[in-house]
């Protein structure tokens, strides 16, 4: 398997050899390369790729590589300042905004400069993923019969069973959609269940992908706080009847940020909250599969306990491979369901019938199991690594819990320093961190930070990250 820097380090030696070429003279082979370099066959055709993707170099099948032609000047620049006028205009009266504020979504998603030690991802780092267990599910699916056809619109049967038999009670088959990730997923549940200008609560602190999701539909995000045992039930029924919201976003296991579990005696109080305010639940079960070895019997999801229809649930593939395997579920029961599948098929008619047949190979194969019991163990293991940093050399950041799932921890930073200026201190001493103002969708009690320990080589970086963030705290309190 060729290493993502190895590519980018032998297509930048290449890209400085180029002058040595006439416009269409023809590169060394690629046998030549790999001896020359050293690097395997993979990453010198990757290399090549990117460069003719840059326009330096033409690829010629069966003959080889050749240094492009010089390109010709680019056009002048067009006048574009005319779209302020057409993106604005009278933007005050719209329901839902035009703009999008997807800030809180990109401090995850960004990757940081090489060197710089990733506190901030929202995913396995690839030596966590499933790599090679995922590519040969994939060779295998391209080659199942019809796997190139239309799949049904609702998901291949097979894989939507799989689904149900993990959220457990009497879910079926039938009450189950298959969409492209679980951003997807409540992208089309909240539009499903709550008009625009209408409130929707969410627990606090929460998802930042979520609460852009809700703003760019143009709903109201109402606060209810969560504490180490999961969202308040009073506050909870307080909120409720305060706005009318007609559904309510939470994740009962491993919340993000904080890491909590929903406690036996709130889960009930919960649905029966949510029936009675005649609202729903849209239960994110986003990190079932990445539960810590010394977590213990999870419980089960708020779905299987609820026959009456008041939660929508989401679950996703996608935290426990890898970001680009975006295979997720929806499921709800009685009237709802049609609405969700019909706002489906209009927003993206259906996930691509490779990757469901794809996730089918996956979750069926030896491999599967194998691989979550590896990463349950190396979570545990980085979660230690993490918490022991934190209490040698920052002892002064607030850890009330440490959680047995999910991938980050929520420290509460000591009096003095603010969350903005450490963010910037901390990349500056090669640390990316996520500032945890925008888990909130109002005012925070205090400043948090979320740091991530999945998205990082090992606990040896995790190590040096912490000694860097305590670097960048002395910054700024100096």
């Amino acid at each position: 398997m060729y290493e993502r820097s190895s590519v980018a380090e032998l297509a930048e030696r290449l890209r400085r050899e180029l002058d040595r070429y006439s416009p269409g003279g023809k590169l060394p082979s690629s046998r030549t390369l790999v001896e020359r370099f050293r690097v395997s066959p993979v990453t010198v055709s990757r290399a090549l790729a990117q460069l003719a993707a840059e326009g330096l170099v033409v690829t010629r099948p069966g003959a080889g590589a050749f240094r492009a032609h010089s390109r010709t000047a680019p056009a002048p620049a067009g006048d574009t300042s005319w779209q302020e006028v057409a993106l604005s205009a009278d933007g005050a009266a719209d329901l839902v905004p035009r703009s999008v504020d997807a800030s809180g979504v990109l401090v995850s998603l960004a990757a940081p400069p090489p060197g710089v030690i990733e506190f901030n991802g929202g995913y396995l780092h690839p030596s966590l993923q499933p790599e090679r267990a995922m590519a040969a599910a994939l060779s295998r699916a391209g080659r199942r019969p019809g796997a190139w056809g239309r799949p049904p619109m609702e998901g291949l049967p097979e894989l939507r069973e799989w689904f149900a038999r993990g959220i457990g009670g009497s879910f079926t088959a039938a009450e189950v959609l298959i969409t492209a990730g679980g951003q997807s997923a409540l992208t089309t549940a909240l539009r499903a269940l709550a008009p625009p200008g209408a409130p929707v609560l969410v627990e606090s602190p929460t998802y930042p992908g979520m609460l852009a999701i809700a703003r760019a539909a143009g709903l109201r995000p109402v606060p209810v706080p969560v504490d180490a045992d999961g969202v308040k039930p009073a506050l909870l029924a307080d909120a409720f009847r305060a706005t009318g919201a007609p559904a309510f976003v939470c994740q009962p296991l491993f919340q993000n940020p904080t890491g909590a579990v929903l406690a036996p005696e709130r889960r009930g109080e919960v649905l029966r909250i949510a029936r009675e305010a005649g609202a729903f639940v849209v239960e994110d079960d986003f990190v079932r599969r990445l539960v810590h070895e010394d977590a213990g019997p999870l419980p089960r999801p708020l779905a299987a306990d609820d026959p009456d229809g008041v939660v929508v649930h989401v679950c996703s593939l996608t935290k426990a491979t890898s970001p680009s395997f975006r295979v997720s579920a929806l499921a709800a029961r009685g009237p709802v369901l049609e609405r969700l599948r019909a706002i489906q098929v209009v927003d993206t008619f259906f996930v691509p019938r490779p990757l469901q047949e794809a996730a089918l190979e996956l979750v069926g194969s030896p491999a599967w199991p194998r691989h979550l019991r590896s990463v349950s163990a190396e979570l545990k293991a980085r979660r230690d690594a993490m918490t022991a940093a934190l209490g040698l050399h920052l002892p002064d950041f607030a850890l009330p819990h440490v959680p047995s799932g999910g991938y980050h921890l929520w420290p509460r930073l000591s009096d003095g320093i603010q969350e903005s200026a450490l963010t910037a201190a901390a990349l500056r001493a090669g640390v990316a961190i996520t500032p945890g103002r925008p888990y909130f969708s109002a005012e925070p009690p205090a400043a948090h930070i979320r740091l991530s320990f999945a998205a990082v080589a090992g606990s040896g970086e995790i190590a040096e990250g912490v000694r860097r963030l305590r670097t960048a705290c002395d910054e700024v309190l100096g």
